[in-house]
């Protein structure tokens, strides 16, 4: 299938590694040209190179820190300069610690809010506005399967995430007579190392060999494995695409089954 999505520019947050350069890749793949970003300087040159030598697309990068109260005005200023534009606007932060939801004080409170929900606003709002202006656009926010069903031990995840569920479908109703698709990917437990970071959480909190927590989980999926970055970014590229112009403030599940409710 032709994806439609050729020349197209997209910004891709979070994706020095894990599920947000697995989608770069794919958008890149597609003849798409990215601008990753992250805190890591080292990984993005080497993921923007390999992700220009494999083309058809280009990639660059810029080193943004989300916790910082510019990095949305940083970001969208390096696609402007880079890129020219931002037609897909893939938004995706990093997790907060594991723990209960009484563990973290209000300030750690206050700080994650503000990189995983705040800063994702705050960009949104200023490539919307650009979006509009053209009659073309693609908002997809990367969020976890806790949204639906909370994850154990990861309650600070569960509450921020949950938050740009209600954020992103009123984008999509606000925008959607403007050409724009605003949706919601929703990853089960795709591997990564965020989730190898998880399970060695839950082992240690369990009292469990990592090996026997990952094994534990992965019989809870009806697929009995966990999923891919390649299968998960390859829904991403779909629902950014031009074919995927109708579907929009949509929540969809890449999780092999693992979400219980309908």
């Amino acid at each position: 299938m032709d994806l439609g999505i050729k020349g197209k520019n997209a910004l891709v947050l979070a994706s020095s590694q894990g599920l947000g350069l697995g989608i770069a890749t794919k958008l890149c793949e597609e003849g798409v040209n990215v601008l990753i970003s992250g805190r890591s300087t080292d990984k993005l040159a080497a993921a923007a190179e390999k992700l220009t030598s494999a083309g058809p697309g280009t990639a660059q990068y810029t080193a943004v820190d989300l916790f910082d109260a510019d990095a949305a005005h940083t970001l969208y200023g390096a696609a402007k300069d880079k890129l020219g534009g931002i037609d897909i606007l893939v938004n995706n932060t990093g997790g907060p610690p594991p723990g209960d939801v009484t563990t973290p004080d209000s300030g750690q409170w206050r700080k994650q809010v503000d990189a995983m929900l705040i800063r994702i606003i705050e960009i949104t709002n200023l490539c919307v506005a650009d979006m509009k202006k053209s009659g073309w656009g693609r908002v997809l926010t990367i969020a976890s399967s806790g949204v639906v069903q909370p994850i154990p031990n990861l309650s600070m995840s569960n509450t921020i995430r949950s938050s740009l569920v209600g954020w992103s479908k009123s984008l999509s109703n606000e925008v959607a007579a403007s050409g724009i698709t605003a949706n919601m990917l929703l990853p089960g437990r795709i591997h990564t190392e965020r989730v190898d970071q998880i399970d060695a959480a839950n082992a240690k909190k369990l009292g469990q060999t990592v090996e026997e927590v990952a094994a534990a989980t992965q019989a809870t999926i009806p697929m009995g494995r966990y999923g891919s970055v390649d299968e998960f970014a390859s829904v991403g590229a779909f629902l950014v695409s031009e074919p995927a112009r109708y579907v929009t403030g949509s929540l969809i599940r890449c999780d092999g089954g693992l979400i219980k409710s309908v």
